[in-house]
């Protein structure tokens, strides 16, 4: 049994919360600002403690490289060498056919065999990121973004939305009925939705990122 401080418990709740909410784990910086440090540099700290007890860990290189490890993990730890028979076959779609259906044929580029223990729920498709709007939190320029299909989202939540015949990558948040899309790189802008006047629609929500299958 790893025996953490209650600062380390906290932030552990953290992680496991964001995780379990937008499928990803919180940056440095949204630690700090959730629990009151002055810095980024103290959450560092406290990350690299979880890591020496085994309870985390840390992938060099990326604002959100945590994994839970252990009992923490639960069914989201992937294993290592998963057996051929708990692999998924997901679909992965490219540019997306203007007002087809996100999963229609001419959309389809290929499919990978993926194992499901990678990602916080269980995605019904990948889709190829294009652009650097999310850059902010390591979702890169031709990513592959694991989608779950929805059709509804909490504010906070990394989304898949069509606009009209664009689909698009963002942080969701809805207040009373004007939906906002953000972007997780300033130099880009906040899409503000008006769904009685926007042909809008949400397409999924990220439970997972792939990378270097190119």
């Amino acid at each position: 049994m790893i025996k953490l401080t209650a600062r380390q418990e906290q932030i552990l709740n953290l992680i496991k919360d964001a995780i379990d909410n937008t499928g990803f784990p919180p940056t440095r910086a949204e630690i700090a600002n959730e629990l009151g440090f002055k810095s980024a540099n103290a959450a560092e700290e406290h990350l690299q403690a979880l890591a020496r007890k085994g309870a985390i860990e840390i992938a060099a290189g990326t604002s959100r490289g945590i994994r839970l490890l252990g009992a923490h993990a639960e069914s989201n730890k992937p294993s290592a060498m998963p057996p051929p028979t708990n692999m998924m076959s997901l679909p992965l779609i490219g540019r997306v056919a203007a007002g087809s259906p996100m999963l229609a044929q001419e959309n389809l580029e290929t499919s990978y065999n993926v194992d499901p223990a990678l990602f916080s729920a269980k995605p019904d498709f990948l889709l190829k990121v294009r652009g650097e709007s999310m850059r902010d939190i390591g979702i890169m320029d031709g990513d592959l973004l694991a989608v779950k299909k929805v059709d509804s989202a909490k504010n906070g939540q990394i989304v898949v939305a069509r606009i009209g015949n664009e689909v698009t990558v963002k942080r969701y948040k809805k207040t009373g009925s004007t939906i906002e899309l953000f972007p997780e790189n300033p130099d880009f802008k906040v899409i503000t939705v008006n769904p009685e006047a926007d042909e809008f629609a949400l397409e999924g929500l990220a439970v997972g990122l792939l990378r270097s299958w190119h």
